[in-house]
């Protein structure tokens, strides 16, 4: 048994952590109508104000696309106040093409104001980001291009479009990135244009081209790049060490990046033996300042980590090449340990179907104590059984956080009649212990369903940013409305 969530809070929690992928129990297909269904049963603003805070707050990629594709058949007013803040990039762009294009939405041409939309953008970027944003297909730059038909409004983004779709064009009017990028590719030997690592790369790049991008490349291509440049010997080149390490760390870089935490820890894992010691610990120091941001959140705090099966899942889900290694149950263990750092007194409870006894020491690396919760990754799932260990002990709390899918198969199934599941009934019996204790339900992928509704002193969550961290102490300190994922997107100014 599980509370199904209404409309509006079933639709938050999708856009806080929906990526359209096949999660454990939840199959890509599934999650795509639903979020169909719920964004067609709110009302037209509530859906424009989930794509921007989905995308600007939540960092999400592929659901403010969707819900943009949503707009342009319900509101065509609400998306075009909406498109420039959520299509902020040449990434979104396709994203939202190829959604408009899939027919998913009803319709599979892109229609009037959408056309004009793309072409306003593509008007008011420049022609050097829109070269290094030509980078990608389904539909590509170029693509997109030929269908809006934008009208050129410089002799440069002239010859830029006709350099894009491939039509003879005056070389003497292309801007100067385009000519500088021909120039190298007739002689690689001179200066590298500042353009993405991938038109570098297709041209057989060297140590001295690796070396490039790795001067230049944003902080995510850097992050997911360091196996490469070591392959290609950049940090055997003098100062790229210190060079990567520095810009790993730089607060500009990090702030327009918004990583999430599990990225810095993903790329700390998969390093490769040749990726320096000095770079790694600029990943630690970037994994730490990012879980800075932890609350106090009282002496007595028990934190609930699920380490069964369905936690194996991707955390993304599943797509054909582009599945995430990281896994629910790292990100789970990861909040867990950075909980633990800032409060010492906390108790870890791993679970699955039984309760882990495990012993953590708040002064080791956050990285090991997730290590050692993550490695007991198996078997069922029973969310209850935390809560009755904690009251056969008689135990006493101020604060019960759960970090889980949700899950429950393991627990009491439902019966006629039932009207609490398992975990809500050693709920209310550990709170008529604690009058005052507060739980939180940290879910890391939707499933439109929880295992206790909100209220007062019932807190659930959705996604796994470091926003999370925000909430508990917000609902700590009594300052949380319990309808709080609702609250927060109808805050959003439009």
């Amino acid at each position: 048994m599980a509370w199904r969530l209404p409309p509006k809070q079933a639709l938050a929690q999708l856009a806080a952590t929906g990526c359209m992928n096949t999660s454990y129990y939840a199959d890509a297909a599934v999650q795509l109508q639903q979020t169909l269904a719920l964004a067609y049963m709110v009302e037209p603003e509530y859906v424009a104000r989930t794509a921007v805070y989905c995308h600007e707050r939540g960092g999400m990629k592929d659901m403010p696309a969707l819900l943009c594709a949503v707009l342009s058949v319900r509101s065509g007013a609400l998306l075009e106040r909406v498109f420039p803040r959520v299509v902020d990039s040449t990434r979104m762009l396709r994203t939202f093409v190829q959604i408009m294009r899939s027919g998913v939405v009803g319709r599979r041409s892109l229609g009037r104001l959408p056309k004009r939309l793309i072409r306003q953008w593509l008007r008011s970027r420049d022609d050097a980001s829109l070269f290094r944003g030509s980078v990608g297909n389904s539909p590509s730059l170029a693509d997109i291009v030929k269908m809006v038909h934008p009208r050129p409004h410089t002799p440069s983004r002239e010859a830029l479009y006709g350099y894009l779709i491939d039509r003879p064009v005056d070389d003497t009017a292309l801007p100067e990135i385009v000519k500088s990028y021909e120039t190298w590719k007739e002689s690689p030997n001179k200066e590298i244009p500042d353009v993405p690592f991938q038109m570098l790369a297709s041209m057989e790049a060297g140590r001295r081209v690796w070396a490039s991008v790795a001067r230049n490349a944003p902080w995510q291509t850097l992050r997911m790049n360091l196996n490469t440049f070591a392959r290609h010997g950049v940090f055997k080149v003098w100062g790229m060490t210190d060079l990567v390490a520095r810009r790993l760390r730089d607060p500009e870089s990090l702030r327009r990046a918004r990583p999430f935490p599990y990225q810095s820890m993903i790329a700390r894992l998969e390093a490769a033996k040749g990726v320096p010691r000095r770079v790694l610990k600029a990943l630690e120091d970037v994994l730490e300042a990012s879980l800075s941001g932890v609350p106090r959140l009282g002496r007595r705090v028990r934190v609930c980590v699920d380490v069964s099966s369905s936690m194996s899942s991707s955390l993304t889900g599943f797509r054909r090449g582009a599945t995430s290694k990281v896994r629910c149950v790292d990100v789970a263990a990861l909040l867990a340990a950075a909980i633990l750092r800032r409060n010492p007194e906390a108790e870890i409870m791993p679970f699955n179907h039984m309760v882990i006894r495990l012993a953590c020491d708040p002064r080791r690396r956050i990285l090991d104590n997730a290590a050692r919760m993550a490695r007991f990754c198996e078997g069922g799932t029973g969310c209850s059984l935390p809560l009755a260990v904690l009251n056969q002990r008689a135990a006493m709390a101020d604060m019960v956080i759960y970090l889980s899918d949700n899950q429950s198969w393991m627990d009491d199934p439902w019966q006629p009649g039932k009207r609490n599941t398992r975990l809500m009934c050693e709920w209310d019996y550990f709170r008529h212990r604690n009058p005052d204790a507060k739980l939180v339900l940290i879910d890391l992928q939707p499933y439109m369903t929880v295992q206790a509704p909100d209220r007062a002193d019932i807190l659930n969550v959705a996604g796994f940013s470091d926003q999370v961290f925000e909430l508990l102490r917000l609902f700590a300190e009594d300052r949380l409305d319990p309808q709080h994922w609702v609250g927060v997107i109808e805050a959003v100014q439009l």
